[in-house]
């Protein structure tokens, strides 16, 4: 094949998975569903990642709700008040309140965070810095940089004035290096899925230290680009094989040949 036409196919891509993953309206943030807190024992609560909004969890909430979770969000505010790009220790706060505020309303199970892309590192700094591990029994990320990535430099030099966040993602950055000081709360499953093919958290930023804990876990998901962790059939059944081990459910059988390095439930 012409090099200058996989060179163009390449290029429309990822120019389509921008296109694609940052949010075109300030509506973004509406509840379309609104879950029954009054009768929610697999509360999910959902992170969106950098520049985007709830929106962009439609695809995978309907089938976690068709799966019978609970599923919320939080509007994380930033650019407008729509667009993620608060500094991740304010979101998580935004977090803690949010959470706290609706355990002392509802009786409510415990939690699972399901958090794509910037979304994880709010998941994770909640539970290992602000006390989420009291509430939380499963974190999973979707391609999330747990060691930064270097597409965030691109970011610094386009919206690091209004973005704060977008520092912090930067490899192996004062935040990261801080977030990983310390143990993850033992009791708290945490599952990083990841893809080769994720040119926004490329590899090896998505790994997890799995020797620091029998807790933590890394899935490798094939030929999924970064939008994709929240459209794809095949990463769902690694979520929902996640979630149904953290909650004690039945555990459904994956799609094998799209997935790598399942966790047992055992």
């Amino acid at each position: 094949m012409n090099p200058l036409l996989v060179r163009y196919r390449r290029l429309r891509r990822t120019l389509e998975e921008i296109g694609g993953y940052l949010p075109s309206n300030s509506r973004g943030n509406d509840v379309v569903r609104r879950t029954d807190f009054t009768k929610c024992p697999r509360p999910v609560l959902m992170l969106y990642g950098f520049f985007s909004t709830r929106r962009t969890f439609d695809v995978l909430e309907r089938r976690l709700r068709r799966d019978g979770y609970g599923v919320w969000s939080i509007n994380l505010g930033g650019l407008l008040n729509t667009y993620s790009t608060r500094g991740i220790e304010e979101c998580a706060e935004l977090v803690r309140e949010k959470v706290d505020r609706m355990y002392s309303r509802y009786e409510l199970g415990p939690l699972a965070i399901v958090g794509h892309s910037k979304g994880g590192l709010i998941g994770r700094y909640y539970v290992k810095r602000l006390g989420g591990d009291s509430r939380v029994c499963s974190l999973v990320t979707l391609g999330t940089p747990h060691n930064g990535t270097p597409v965030a430099y691109l970011g610094c030099a386009t919206v690091g004035a209004v973005a704060k966040s977008v520092w912090q993602m930067t490899p192996m950055s004062p935040f990261i290096r801080r977030l990983k000081i310390g143990a993850f709360p033992k009791h708290v499953r945490f599952s990083s899925i990841y893809s080769k093919d994720d040119v926004f958290s490329p590899f090896p930023s998505c790994i997890l230290e799995t020797q620091d804990g029998d807790n933590l876990f890394n899935v490798e998901v094939q030929g999924i680009t970064h939008r994709e962790f929240l459209l794809r059939r095949s990463v769902y059944d690694v979520v929902h094989q996640q979630l149904a081990i953290a909650y004690g459910d039945p555990v459904p059988a994956p799609k094998m040949r799209a997935v790598r390095g399942l966790a047992s439930p055992t």
